[in-house]
């Protein structure tokens, strides 16, 4: 069994209040659910930022080129997503 993670930091351009935040981030997170069934998603911290937001996703498979595969789907789902630009990325398994 292999755990996969990615954290994702996000700028949010023309962003100016925690509010309109919320509603980007709620967005991204109900899209990401949606599109990928086997993963589970959630803002992870600067919840206190209005032009930062950083989501964890993680998901469970039998080995981890399959884990590392829906990952990285994942990645390019979001790197298109509007009203967020994707700054940074890294990708962590637990295999055991």
């Amino acid at each position: 069994m292999v755990v996969g993670v990615v954290r994702m930091e996000f700028f949010i351009p023309g962003n100016n209040s925690l509010k309109g935040k919320r509603q980007v981030v709620k967005s991204l997170v109900h899209r990401l659910e949606a599109r990928f069934r086997k993963i589970s998603v959630a803002e992870v911290d600067e919840q206190d930022l209005w032009q930062k937001a950083v989501i964890g996703v993680s998901t469970v498979g039998t080995d981890r080129a399959l884990v590392d595969r829906r990952l990285n789907e994942v990645l390019s789902f979001v790197e298109g997503f509007d009203g967020l630009e994707l700054l940074s990325a890294e990708i962590d398994f637990i295999s055991y």
